[in-house]
């Protein structure tokens, strides 16, 4: 055999190798919403950990493009804080919903603006920006500064479905990530925003709404109406890996630790159920 051929056939090989082993389908990638990617990621790592050999690949982007990926067959899995009903352009009756958890999402502000708790009223009113100062609620005399998460986000579609009543906020400086829109309302004297309960840390503060306080037992009866399920879509029946991977993801194992762990509701947890139009169904 000719020297130069050598090269060429361990490339071939290579190449056929590669083609096995994605055909075996042992890689698959869950793309969308920043909200649930903390829990997928760490779930991720578990469970390759214990399937050597077995790669699921996270990203986020936000609700809409995990949707719209996993519709266009582009990935595997979705990755969507809202129903898939919930938003235009996407064909629902293609997808399969498969739901991981429950995320509840809070309104929070800068420290110091001198306010706790605030009437849904008064929320909606600032993020339409009828309310400019946090003295008109007997805070601190500061611009009230709004931060938005960005048009395609779940969290954002979600706070604006119960807050808003559906009405879009004031425009406003937006960000994609979740914790990035922590860091800066940490950052801006003034500042609010909204995020999940899994992003909440020291450096903000939550607000209660009319007296009720996010708390995930609120979430479960529905008391704190601001939440939403964490879904993982595939394109009509999931592949072999991705089936396995969400079963797993599913297991009373992983609801019952990691899940709660990282600051979401296990599915179990829930003593009411809603439909994609918000409807208490149980």
């Amino acid at each position: 055999m000719k020297k130069w051929l050598l090269p060429l056939l361990g490339t071939v090989l290579l190449l056929s190798g590669c083609s096995k082993w994605i055909d075996r389908g042992e890689s698959i990638t869950a793309v969308g919403s920043s909200a649930l990617q903390p829990l997928v990621e760490t779930v991720a790592e578990e469970y390759q950990s214990e399937n050597p050999g077995k790669f699921v690949n996270v990203q986020g982007g936000g609700s809409g493009t995990g949707l719209s990926q996993v519709q266009s067959g582009a990935v595997e899995i979705g990755n969507s804080d809202v129903f898939a009903e919930e938003k235009s352009g996407i064909k629902a009756d293609q997808l399969t919903d498969h739901k991981v958890a429950v995320v509840g999402i809070t309104p929070i502000v800068n420290k110091n603006v001198g306010v706790k708790d605030i009437s849904l009223e008064n929320l909606r009113k600032i993020f339409l920006g009828e309310i400019t100062n946090w003295k008109e609620l007997g805070g601190t005399d500061e611009d009230v500064v709004i931060l938005n998460r960005a048009s395609g986000s779940g969290t954002r579609a979600t706070f604006e479905k119960w807050v808003l009543d559906g009405q879009t906020a004031v425009r406003a400086q937006e960000q994609d990530s979740s914790g990035m829109v922590r860091q800066i309302v940490a950052d801006t004297p003034g500042a609010i925003s909204y995020t999940a309960f899994s992003y909440v840390s020291d450096d903000v503060q939550t607000l209660s709404i009319d007296g009720v306080e996010p708390t995930d037992e609120n979430v479960t009866v529905n008391k704190w109406q601001i939440w939403a399920y964490e879904h993982m879509y595939t394109k009509g029946k999931p592949s072999e890996l991705s089936a396995e991977f969400l079963e797993y993801i599913q297991s009373e194992e992983i609801q019952n630790r990691i899940v709660p762990q990282l600051g979401y509701i296990p599915i179990s947890s829930m003593k009411v159920e809603r439909d994609w139009q918000g409807n208490i169904v149980n």
